[in-house]
């Protein structure tokens, strides 16, 4: 039973054909367009040119925003043009083809619990690193949604009172100071601390402090370059404090470190490790959850949305 998984980005909507081993045997990409309809016929398109090579029986769509209980329909999603739209009825008329939808990070999550680093957990957290803080959570193998469908909102703990703002609203957000946009941001504020200093990434700065990004950052790091270490420090140090409130409120068994940022795991996610166990509360008189990078990659959103596709066509979910 093949079924298509759907990974739609702020940038590119990338569709695979998966089967009932998590394996993708095929996949397709186009670009994301700015309009709502324009999205939604991407979509089909990209879906379509996968329908003509194999024999598909269900689509399922993993997408960065608040997804309904309903699996249908999208709340709101900051970067694409979806406000209270009707997406999996849509599509599924288009195609003639069941379709259901799920929050990236939820659909990652059911991956790696079936395929990948959290298999066979009770209790299971995925934290997806990237331009901002993605969490998911298993209870016995069923993603828990929230009654609303928009839990867990990781990225939106408030860490700093007062801190940097954040594109939700609010300031001192967990993802302001632990994600790829928080390293940047923390590499620009330590050089304009310290100005003068002779470094990769004080140079870059000096012609656009823009183009300091959260991954340039990772690379000077792993060039021993001391302003991006003492950032990656910083990550580490933040990551650590948010493992330790993300224990106190699910006591997970295995927490998966996932996202672009996991990549660079070896610069921080030691360190991260230690400050969690020394944070966690209990720390010595209680079971400590698994810390573990993700084993798919940037593959799981995709291969998740395709797995919950076939659930729900076979009466699973």
């Amino acid at each position: 039973m093949l079924t298509v998984g759907v990974d739609v980005g702020g940038t590119s909507v990338r569709a695979g054909v998966v089967d009932r081993r998590g394996t993708i045997l095929d996949t397709a990409r186009v670009g994301t367009p700015s309009g709502a309809e324009a999205l939604n016929d991407a979509i089909v398109s990209v879906i379509s040119s996968l329908t003509a090579r194999h024999a598909i029986s269900a689509v399922g769509l993993a997408v960065a925003g608040f997804v309904a209980t309903d699996l249908k329909t999208v709340m709101f999603a900051p970067h694409l043009a979806w406000r209270r739209a009707d997406v999996a009825d849509r599509i599924s008329r288009k195609l003639d083809l069941p379709v259901v939808l799920e929050h990236d990070a939820n659909a990652a999550a059911l991956a790696e619990y079936r395929y990948g680093a959290a298999r066979g957990a009770k209790v299971a957290t995925l934290i997806a690193i990237g331009t901002g803080i993605g969490g998911g959570l298993l209870l016995d193998g069923k993603i828990f949604r929230g009654a609303h469908g928009v839990a867990p909102e990781l990225g939106h703990l408030r860490v700093v009172p007062n801190g940097r703002p954040c594109s939700c609203g609010k300031s001192g957000c967990w993802e302001r100071y632990c994600s790829g946009t928080a390293l940047s941001a923390t590499a620009i504020e330590l050089l304009a601390g310290h100005p003068g200093q002779s470094t990769v990434l004080a140079r870059e700065a000096a012609g656009d402090a823009r183009s300091i990004t959260g991954r340039k950052v990772a690379g000077a790091a792993r060039d021993g370059d001391p302003v991006a270490l003492r950032a990656m420090a910083e990550l580490a140090r933040w990551l650590g404090e948010g493992l330790a409130l993300v224990a106190d409120i699910y006591d997970p068994e295995v927490i998966v470190i996932a996202g672009g940022v996991s990549e660079s795991a070896p610069l921080f996610l030691d360190d991260a490790r230690e400050l969690y166990r020394d944070l966690v509360t209990g720390s010595g008189y209680r079971p400590l959850a698994r810390i573990r990078t993700a084993q798919l990659g940037d593959d799981a959103g995709l291969v998740g949305a395709a797995t919950l596709a076939r659930d729900v066509a076979n009466g699973r979910h």
